[in-house]
Formats: structure tokens, sequence, C-alpha cells
């Protein structure tokens, strides 16, 4: 990044920053603490000073996102995100509900945990949610067959738990499916630059993603546009139907038309682009997906399975999987006959840490 489009960010992020350092106290009587940068008294700690403003963490701003920041919770230390939203908003009731009492401890409840939500102290039309720390599902990236497995399994599970409880979440693309991988980092890492340490500075190198498999999880996010309908009593019951194009995924056809359509099999699509265009377009060795990639993206909604059914068909595909198919590396599509299969984890690591000292070097040679 330029010296030039730094201060460009640098500038656009100002007035959000500078409203989240207004609630750095307020946050900090309810246990979470804001990184210095966010302290209502903070001075840069390179001024007067020799040292160079990339090599300090404060230089590290907040994404340009008004409504989300991260902090650690006072009484373990633990990284979170914070997230503003208007007090009893959809999104506030649908996800507080998915992390009620008789939801939290189900194993196939994929919903991001809230684990704390307050109100603000000055507006009481603005509450907070408390969330834990996450990142990308293919960062760092997917090592074997299995890994897809298990992205897959949780997901349709996760899917298939929400269809139980009569929420369609209607935005369930990449961005909104999100990773716990905090068992792949046992130092930490930061909660922007996260290819480096907590401290900004040093790089942040993962462990094996494949060798510690068991420490994934993966969740839904936002629910800001999902929706909660009685789950359907009877079998032929009427389909529930909602209208609206919002949506990160553009594909699904039901969104560019102004009729009804069913939200549940509007995530069966969402998932299955997901599947599609994150999975099948970049490995070349996972082509068993194709069957139920194929009946989750049908053009007619109607063609499609719903949440159960989907995962029935997955576990059905996973039973027919060898263990020796699943400890496969993946295969990238384009990659020569004969090459080193996906992207190994050495390589991956040499990668992130020949990039890392090199984006040092960089804002140490050009960053104001």
């Amino acid at each position: 990044m330029s010296a030039e489009v730094n201060e460009v960010v640098n500038t656009l992020a100002e007035p959000i920053e500078a409203r989240w350092r207004e609630k750095q106290p307020f946050l900090a009587s309810k246990s979470y603490m804001l990184r210095p940068r966010f302290h209502p008294d903070w001075e840069p700690s390179w001024n007067g000073v020799d040292k160079d403003k990339a090599e300090c963490e404060d230089s590290i701003s907040l994404p340009l996102r008004e409504d989300v920041i991260d902090a650690r919770r006072m009484s373990d230390d633990k990284p979170v995100y914070i997230k503003r939203v208007e007090t009893d908003d959809n999104e506030t009731r649908i996800a507080c509900m998915l992390s009620s009492e008789g939801c939290r401890n189900d194993p196939r409840n994929h919903a991001v945990p809230i684990l704390d939500h307050f109100e603000d102290d000055v507006n009481p039309s603005v509450s907070y949610l408390v969330m834990p720390l996450l990142r990308a599902v293919d960062d760092p990236p997917f090592e074997t067959v299995e890994d897809i497995a298990d992205f897959c399994g949780q997901i349709l599970e996760g899917l298939a738990f929400q269809y139980e409880k009569g929420v369609a979440h209607r935005d369930c693309s990449y961005r909104n499916i999100m990773m716990d991988a905090m068992g792949l980092y046992p130092h930490g890492y930061h909660p922007v630059n996260n290819n480096m340490l907590p401290d900004g500075i040093t790089p942040a190198t993962p462990l094996s993603r494949s060798a510690h498999r068991e420490s994934i999880r993966y969740y839904f996010i936002d629910f800001g546009i999902s929706i909660v309908m009685p789950p359907m009593a009877k079998a032929k019951a009427k389909p529930r139907m909602v209208k609206g194009h919002d949506g990160r995924d553009r594909d699904p056809p039901e969104l560019h038309s102004d009729d009804p359509y069913d939200p549940f099999k509007l995530d069966m699509f969402i998932v299955g682009n997901l599947f599609r265009q994150t999975l099948l377009e970049k490995y070349s060795n996972i082509e068993f997906l194709l069957p139920l990639v194929s009946t989750m993206t049908q053009d007619d909604p109607a063609s499609r399975p719903n949440a159960a059914q989907a995962l029935q068909q997955w576990r059905s595909i996973q039973g027919e999987l060898w263990k020796a198919q699943l400890r496969r590396e993946l295969t990238s599509r384009g990659a020569p006959e004969g090459s080193q299969p996906g992207l190994s984890h050495s390589a991956y690591r040499l990668g992130r840490v020949v990039f890392t000292k090199s984006w040092a070097w960089f804002q140490r040679m050009f960053v104001l």
C-alpha cells in the first residue's frame, strides 16, 4: 500500500475510529478492552521516537466498517468482535435465539455464538453483540480431501439445524460463513492483519490444517436479512414464501424476479454455489461433490432438496469415500499432471513468511 493510499484509508477510517474511542470506557466497563489505538487518550507510539510507524501495532487502523470492532474479553483475554446493532432488530433476535440455552449446546448448531449482548449506555436504540474472532473458511487453505469433507458436513449440518428451527439465512454465501481457527494459531493472530501475531508485526505461522482438523469449527454469521418461519408440520404443506432481492450471491434465479420464493430453497442454492465456486472450481479431485452441488443449484427451487435431504445425500456420498481418498492432498485445477497436488502446508507457510517479511520491508520504505 502506497503512502498516499495509506493516508486515504486512515482519513476515511478516522471518523469511524473516533466514535469507537468515545465508547472505549463504556466497553471497558463491560469487560471488553479495545486496542490502544482506540483509547480516548491515545497518542501514536511512533511519535517522538526512532521507530518506524510500520513496526507499531497501533498504526493498524480498522477496516472501513462502521459497525464492527475487535476487542479482548478482560476476564480471559479472549479475542472477540463487537458489533453495533439496532436494539432488538432482526439480526439480534435471530442470532440470540440460536445462541439461547436450548440451542447453544447442540453440536449441530453452527450459528455464530453470541457471547454477550448489552444496550448502549447513552442510546437505548443501540445495542452490542459480542462474538468470537473468526476468519475466512479457506485461510489457511484446505489441504486434503478430508478437510473439504469436514467443511461440507459442518455447513450442511448447520443448515439442517437452522431449518429445524425455522430459520432461513437468505445470505449464506462465502463472506457470511466463517471459521474459528484459533486451534491453528496457538499464539493467536492479529484481528486485522491476520497473517501476523497479535503484535501486528511478527508473522503468524499456522499449524497444519489437516493435522488439527478437529479444532476447526465453521459458523454462519450475519442474520441481518434472515427470517424465522414456523417449521412445516406436514410434508405436503405449502412452501413458506417471501419476497426480496437482497443478498451477496446474485446467481440464484429467484432473486431476479418479483415473484415470492421459498427462502429455504434459496439457502440451498447459495450453499451449493459456495461449494461449486470455493471448492469444485478450485480442486479437481473432489468430483464426488458434483451430484450434490447439481441438485442444490437447480434453477427450479422445487427441484432442490431441503436441508435435511441435502445432509442425507451428503452422508451417503461421504459413506462411499475411502480413507485413502480422504487423506489425499487436494489437486489444484490446471496443475500439470504428475505435479505435487494442491498447495502443501510447508509451501503455504513459506509463502506467508516471504510475503509478510516483504510487506513489512515495503511499509518501512514507503509508508509515512
